[in-house]
């Protein structure tokens, strides 16, 4: 990875990789503000998208355009609706579907994307970077799953929704960015990865859950994309 793109969604999200960044710049481009520096081996470029599937491919367009990035990473907060998930856990993404896709009038499969498809793969390579690190000692007592993460503009609290999107997609947790940002990667060519740390799970209370633990879970999720960032050659 030569120039690496890092996408997140919330001012928390993105301090907590923001402090890591070496030799830090700044620059606006269409009021959004990209902040360049060096983590671990890796050139970098940090933005915050804001919440939503529309903010977030717009976002991704403008750095890949300006930017020049050769890989994308999408890391912040999402809501477990796998039952073995607890509060501070990662999921890595091996596959992105957008839940809330449907097109099904037409004879297809809920999240399916004309000329895209309905799943949308996590590059290889990354993939067995992230196995690399997840043996590492300062990993081993974080659960961390791999699977499929959904992607909606819906802040899920109802236990029946998300029962509904485990059951429909296999999914392991749900969040408002990281499919639109793969599938803008996946029309320009350029390998991304999708991590997220389990802030809350629709229980009733997750409204408060994720204002508690939004800090937190940001916090592990960014230590292991530093981590990814360090090994990196």
């Amino acid at each position: 990875m030569k120039k690496v793109g890092i996408i997140l969604a919330m001012d928390e999200e993105l301090e907590a990789v923001a402090h890591h960044l070496q030799n830090a710049t700044r620059k606006k481009v269409f009021e959004l503000v990209f902040h360049s520096g060096r983590i671990g081996n890796c050139d970098c470029v940090l933005v915050k998208c804001g919440i939503g599937k529309v903010n977030a491919a717009r976002t991704t367009q403008v750095l890949i355009d300006h930017f020049k990035v050769d890989t994308v990473f999408n890391i912040g907060v999402a809501g477990g609706v796998a039952n073995d998930l607890n509060i501070g856990d990662i999921v890595v993404g091996t596959t992105l579907v957008q839940h809330d896709f449907d097109i099904t009038s037409f004879g297809h499969e809920k999240g399916y994307i004309s000329g895209v498809g309905r799943f949308l793969r996590t590059d290889e390579t990354l993939l067995e970077m992230i196995k690399t690190v997840s043996q590492s000692d300062d990993f081993r007592q974080i659960h961390i799953r791999e699977g499929v993460i959904a992607s909606g503009d819906i802040f899920c609290t109802d236990r029946h929704m998300s029962q509904k999107i485990h059951d429909k997609f296999d999914a392991l947790c749900v969040e408002m960015e990281g499919a639109s940002i793969a599938q803008v990667c996946h029309l320009c060519g350029i390998p991304f990865m999708v991590l997220r740390s389990i802030s809350d799970i629709p229980n009733g209370n997750n409204e408060i859950d994720f204002a508690q633990f939004l800090q937190t879970s940001s916090d592990i999720v960014a230590k292991m994309l530093v981590k990814i960032l360090e090994l990196s050659k």
